[in-house]
């Protein structure tokens, strides 16, 4: 294996890394900017385009995951399937999550509402990405996918 081939494959582990990195960020600038009591007057629309922005990127990384990255797994590497199931669950649930927040978004709920919200999608999405890490990072390190990172892990 030549260097260039080794760095691309692992790169599928640190891009995984980077956009967790990503995400955990957007989700505390969306935090801060409701403890900042950002949910009321001008700021309003700020708030609105944080927790959409934040609520869009990880519903993205996480489709990305379910239609090009775990196919990939379960093909290379199929003693894994427990593993994806359970990240599949997590991704559900997460979702509705998400959802929840942005109705609530939409609404223009209190901040207290809002930051509920958050901690309930912060507290799993934080167990999904360390659960994800361990289990999948070794295995990214040497998972042949010839994919776009953004299409296969999101835009972020």
């Amino acid at each position: 294996m030549t260097e260039g081939e080794k760095i691309r494959l692992t790169a599928w582990s640190h891009e995984l890394r980077r956009v967790h990195a990503r995400l955990r960020e957007a989700l505390a600038v969306t935090r801060a900017s409701v403890a900042a009591g950002e949910a009321a007057g001008p700021a309003a629309r700020d708030l609105l385009l944080f927790c959409h922005g934040f609520c869009t990127a990880l519903s993205g990384h996480h489709r990305g995951e379910d239609h090009e990255l775990f196919p990939a797994i379960a093909s290379a590497h199929p003693e894994l399937a427990d593993t994806l199931r359970l990240l599949r669950q997590d991704h559900s649930m997460i979702e509705y999550l998400v959802t929840g927040l942005r109705d609530a978004v939409d609404r223009s709920a209190s901040a207290a509402e809002l930051d509920r919200h958050l901690e309930g999608i912060a507290a799993v999405m934080e167990s999904h990405f360390r659960f994800e890490e361990r289990r999948l990072l070794s295995v990214l390190e040497t998972l042949e996918l010839d994919a776009d990172p953004h299409s296969t892990l999101g835009p972020l």
